[in-house]
């Protein structure tokens, strides 16, 4: 009785690890949260996937830069839409970069979009306990 329950247990370990997130897919579902913040218009939401030092743009946009550019977005447009193309991913040791296209779009409610621009995005993100958090981004507008 004891053996077939040390082995149940083992069993059940062994499918507990096997379940674990891949670190990929734990960037891509944190970029999709921060997709869903930025939709339902709330910069802290969004922030709480920045890190204090966070770097934009080559030093251009610190993380209090980005929460204004964010808190800009939520001001002028009643509506907000963020659409992502595939995120390719790439880890190494407890660093990451994600790469991605998203086309933003805002207007103020109407049935009609008023603007949108498409940018390519690269972001590097660093291992937070088992979490992964953004520390970097620079993002050029394509269209």
């Amino acid at each position: 009785m004891i053996m077939r329950t040390v082995l149940v247990c083992g069993a059940l370990l062994v499918i507990a690890a096997c379940s674990r997130t891949p670190d990929d897919q734990r960037i891509r579902d944190t970029i999709q949260a921060m997709q869903q913040a930025a939709e339902a218009r709330n910069p802290r939401h969004f922030l709480e996937h920045v890190t204090s030092d966070f770097s934009g743009n080559q030093g251009s946009v610190d993380r209090d830069g980005l929460g204004n550019i964010l808190r800009a977005i939520v001001f002028r447009d009643e509506k907000v839409g963020v659409t992502l193309g595939p995120i390719d991913v790439d880890i190494q040791g407890n660093r990451a970069t994600a790469s991605l296209i998203a086309t933003l779009t805002g207007g103020q409610g109407g049935l009609l979009l008023e603007h949108g621009a498409i940018y390519s995005i690269k972001s590097g993100w660093r291992r937070d306990g088992k979490d992964w958090i953004c520390f970097a981004a620079t993002w050029e507008e394509k269209l």
